[in-house]
């Protein structure tokens, strides 16, 4: 059983954006997926779809763990379900205007509370529906590109501030935990925070170690802040660079042009991911390069939504951020774009950073120090 809970006038202003105009049309989006699929309730339970409809809510406490509440839509409103303990924080400082709030104790079942609600007791849940939700979240509101481009620029400048201060002793963990500092000082939570130096570079998903970075470094970030999730790869280095590296670097970067291309509205995502195959053998890294790591997607509400493979068939949208990282031995270049009427705009963007002209856009160079 729920108990109902009046919400609160909290003492300062709500950390959550919840704007009202925003939310009124995510709505909209939802009731459609119920009429498409002649029900009357959606029960919304991962944190992608929480702080998505929410417009940027924070409903977790542990960023490992599963949200500390859950949603139903139906065709009255909108009802929030969260653990007893949750409840005051969630009223003074997260709950958007207009969703009703009700408790369960913190043992209590949260999803068969919040399911309870429905008039029939059985809502549509979020799996069967997982495409649908998907394209309502695929174009970005005025509102979330906003906050989108902000959360970017803040990602790429605590990239810059940090790199610049490195030198070759500078340990892996030692970088990441001062661009976790950063992170967290602009009020965004890593989500990931990777590092290799120059004796791992190897490794594409290089979770950070003791070791000193030597020459070379890359270091990665995935930043979250009012659920959207900012992406952006960066490599610093202490030297000119081999020739074997710079043609390297501006290779992949002939790669990333290649998908950039791709990347416009009504393409299917399967058919960019085609032209990323062909773009790695095009410049020279082999036919089976794309098959050594991931190669991005659409951003947004998670890290990647979805990562692309073959089997990926959603439609390229305007207002659609993405996130691609094509990367090869050595290398790899990553930020978040946002595909505007006026094609690809890049999110993770300090003018202080190091770049090149790669047909017509700005692009990340190594920072060499």
């Amino acid at each position: 059983m729920t108990t109902p809970i009046q919400s609160t006038t909290p003492t300062t202003a709500l950390t959550a954006p919840g704007n009202v105009a925003d939310r009124a049309v995510k709505r909209r989006r939802v009731l459609d997926i119920l009429d498409a699929a002649g029900r009357d309730s959606l029960l919304l339970t991962t944190n992608t779809a929480l702080t998505w409809y929410l417009d940027g809510s924070r409903m977790h406490i542990s960023l490992a763990g599963d949200p500390i509440a859950a949603l139903l839509v139906d065709r009255s409103g909108d009802h929030l379900v969260t653990f007893n303990n949750e409840a005051g924080r969630i009223a003074g400082e997260e709950l958007p205007e207009g969703v009703s709030l009700s408790t369960v104790p913190w043992y209590g079942q949260l999803h068969a509370a919040a399911a309870g609600l429905a008039i029939d007791g059985n809502p549509l849940v979020e799996a069967a529906v997982t495409t649908e939700l998907r394209a309502a979240r695929q174009q970005l509101l005025p509102a979330e590109s906003a906050r989108y481009a902000a959360l970017s620029a803040d990602a790429a400048a605590a990239m810059t501030e940090v790199l610049t201060a490195a030198t070759p002793q500078t340990t892996e963990f030692q970088l990441v935990s001062a661009l976790a500092a950063r992170i967290v000082a602009a009020g965004a939570e890593p989500l990931v925070l990777l590092c290799n130096g120059a004796g791992r570079s190897d490794f594409r998903h290089p979770l950070a170690t003791h070791s000193p970075i030597g020459r070379r470094a890359m270091v990665v970030v995935c930043a979250r802040r009012n659920g959207l999730v900012a992406n952006v790869t960066r490599w610093v280095a202490f030297d000119a660079g081999s020739a074997q590296e710079l043609d390297a670097e501006a290779r992949i970067a002939a790669v990333e042009a290649d998908i950039f291309r791709a990347t416009v509205p009504g393409a299917q995502l399967n058919e960019v991911f085609a032209e990323i195959k062909t773009a790695y053998a095009r410049h020279g890294f082999g036919d089976d390069q794309w098959t050594l790591h991931h190669q991005g997607g659409p951003a947004g509400y998670a890290g990647r939504d979805p990562r692309v493979t073959a089997d990926v068939t959603d439609a390229v949208v305007l207002n659609q951020p993405f996130t691609w990282n094509p990367s090869g031995p050595g290398v790899k270049i990553e930020d978040t774009v946002l595909l505007t009427d006026s094609g690809l705009r890049v999110l993770t963007v300090d003018d202080r950073w190091p770049t090149t002209l790669v047909e017509g856009r700005r692009r990340p160079l190594t920072m060499r120090l």
